[in-house]
């Protein structure tokens, strides 16, 4: 089967002193562009090599027309690719179901240590989904819409609760919305039916866990369970939502994972 052509974004450090490169793998009905905004500049600064992967059917990558064809070892696969052609040491950082198609890649091969931002939980989506539709029966309507770009005052304002933390406004997400995409259905139920899949030996490997707990997505309770595995290292953010590298605390989680990387990853 010949490659999908991925596309990955290079953005070398402007730092003084290089120190490691860090790949950004996207979450879920989003592409590459949202760690642009405020995450690669900040590491860049702090003279990281950033490097984000559009997975296939999204952003830049190949498959767009056969997007539901790709599940999360599809996913894991194109961080494989982007990896090889690193040919460096890193530390994979993947948010929500970037997380998990980051966990699917580490089920096969290594990395230098990883960071799991506000990680779909061990349990899968079927909780969230249920809750969400009570909560918000206008939620998947909105969100099938925006990832159509079909924008309106009253999507971004539900998105804006729903995705970033309580003091956020429609006005605030602009900068998400042009990230927002259609999503693989069997991805989305590769992770809803996550609790059905044979426990794997996680590889030891330096781990770090954030999640913010105003997460209206994935309440920051499950945040344990997704670090037990790894023996990672577990971080909640006051006033944080799901969106943590667009979210108005997202210098602070930026910070929690200088510092940590400071620490645990190699350089």
């Amino acid at each position: 089967m010949k490659r999908r052509r991925i596309h990955l974004h290079h953005h070398p450090h402007t730092g003084r002193k290089g120190r490691g490169a860090l790949l950004f793998v996207h979450g879920a009905y989003t592409d590459s562009t949202y760690w642009g905004v405020n995450f690669v500049p900040f590491f860049q600064h702090h003279g990281f090599d950033c490097f984000a992967v559009d997975l296939s059917g999204h952003g830049g990558s190949e498959g767009r027309e056969r997007l539901d064809e790709f599940g999360l070892d599809d996913y894991a696969d194109d961080i494989a690719h982007a990896v090889s052609l690193i040919d460096q040491p890193i530390t994979i950082v993947g948010h929500s179901m970037g997380a998990l198609a980051v966990q699917r890649y580490l089920d096969k091969s290594p990395a230098a240590a990883t960071i799991f931002l506000a990680p779909v939980p061990t349990t899968g989506l079927s909780a969230s989904a249920t809750r969400l539709a009570i909560h918000y029966p206008s939620f998947f309507q909105a969100l099938y819409e925006t990832s159509k770009g079909l924008f309106s005052e009253a999507n971004n304002d539900l998105l804006a609760k729903i995705y970033f933390g309580p003091d956020t406004t429609g006005k605030d997400v602009l900068n998400f919305l042009p990230s927002v995409a259609p999503e693989s259905r069997r991805a989305v139920m590769d992770m809803t039916l996550l609790p059905l899949r044979a426990p794997v030996s996680r590889r030891k490997i330096p781990a770090l866990v954030i999640g913010g707990e105003a997460d209206n997505v994935f309440p920051s309770s499950n945040l344990f369970f997704s670090a037990l595995p790894w023996k990672a290292k577990v971080v909640r953010v006051p006033g944080a939502g799901h969106m943590l590298p667009l979210d108005q605390k997202w210098q602070t989680v930026a910070t929690h994972m200088l510092d940590w990387m400071c620490e645990n990853a190699p350089t």
